[in-house]
């Protein structure tokens, strides 16, 4: 046990003074006709595939209530993505592919039941009424 108990200590010295060693980073300015360039390269590379993506998201029943929900004509704003430029397609369809789905919630509810359970367990609160302290 004392050997197991040496090697995690030896271990974790090792470790804490390798992360407290100095990081090199390195940072230039990036023009924003790059940037642009960039995002519309990554998000679609096909202007008319990014625009069907973007009106097909907008056609969706729960985002059509969200917009007369929060004031928005679904219709006007669907005839504002038609009048916008290709680049500006391609951002907006890469923000719709980035957006989170309502997973997140849910990983977040989850990571805080385990550490509530955790906490619970090890007598640091009492949550929960099924769990045992280990004090």
């Amino acid at each position: 046990m004392a050997a197991l108990q040496r090697l995690i200590a030896s271990t974790l010295i090792v470790s804490c003074t390798l992360m407290s060693l100095p990081q090199q980073a390195q940072a230039a300015i990036v023009p924003t006709e790059a940037l642009l360039a960039s995002t519309a390269a990554n998000t679609a590379t096909d202007p008319a595939a990014a625009r069907e993506r973007v009106q097909s998201f907008l056609s969706r029943e729960d985002v059509r209530a969200t917009l007369v929900q929060q004031g928005v004509d679904a219709d006007a704003a669907a005839g504002r993505v038609a009048a916008m430029s290709d680049a500006e397609v391609a951002q907006l369809a890469g923000r719709i592919d980035q957006a989170p789905a309502g997973g997140d919630i849910l990983g977040l509810v989850f990571t805080v039941f385990i550490v509530l359970l955790v906490t619970d367990i090890l007598g640091l609160t009492k949550v929960f009424p099924f769990t045992r302290s280990v004090r």
